[in-house]
């Protein structure tokens, strides 16, 4: 069986029509469910085409392989979760401070819908291919906005504390994914991630230096 040509990286086609966007959008989701359905070992490029319904060929027309399709699937999702992360920092369900906190946390930890397996593939993917840095930047942007808001007592904050905070609340929701934690879309988790996030915010606001904690004062 002859081997289908693949386009070289720069050749890809980008989809500006409708129906290339609708195929691409197929494409994504057959890969979401392949890898719901069996993870990275289940996750070819024949599979993915096979549940999306189009040729390899056709694939290979918009990925050029196993690692794109995973990129385009994280950012997608990625895209996905700062839209409810946005409409979050609106207040558009909850205006009060917290209830936004607790909407952002939300929208990140159910991220792909409930389909657990593909989230942690695609996780694991993400490592693999160093793009954390890169999928955490957005999220780390929001938590600089929200640190913007005018909360009594709490001045914007400061470059180290947006890394700290976005690092701690991606990296237990991270944690919890890839150890496949049973709690980890459960109301206690939740209430968890907003208490990690208010108890620093309110510290902050406090104002007291950790370095002050637990010294004696010198005679």
């Amino acid at each position: 069986m002859a081997r289908t040509r693949q386009l070289p990286e720069n050749k890809r086609r980008i989809p500006r029509q409708a129906r290339a966007t609708e195929t691409v959008a197929a494409i994504l989701e057959g890969a979401a469910q392949v890898l719901e359905g069996g993870g990275l070992p289940a996750f070819t490029t024949n599979a993915v085409a096979d549940r999306a319904g189009v040729s390899i060929g056709t694939l290979y027309q918009y990925f050029a392989d196993k690692s794109a399709l995973l990129r385009a699937l994280a950012e997608r999702e990625m895209t996905a979760t700062l839209a409810a992360v946005g409409k979050a920092l609106r207040g558009e369900t909850d205006f009060t401070f917290e209830g936004r906190v607790r909407a952002i946390v939300r929208a990140i930890v159910n991220a792909f819908h409930g389909r657990q397996r593909a989230r942690k593939a695609v996780v694991q993917a993400v490592m693999a291919q160093g793009m954390t840095v890169e999928m955490l930047g957005p999220i780390a942007s929001f938590i600089a906005q929200a640190g913007e808001e005018p909360r009594p007592g709490l001045a914007r904050l400061g470059p180290e504390q947006v890394f700290v905070l976005s690092r701690a609340l991606m990296g237990a929701i991270r944690a919890a994914v890839l150890e496949e934690q049973p709690f980890l879309r459960s109301r206690a988790f939740e209430d968890e991630l907003v208490r990690l996030v208010l108890s620093y915010l309110d510290a902050l606001r406090a104002g007291t230096p950790p370095s002050s904690a637990g010294q004696t004062t010198a005679s």
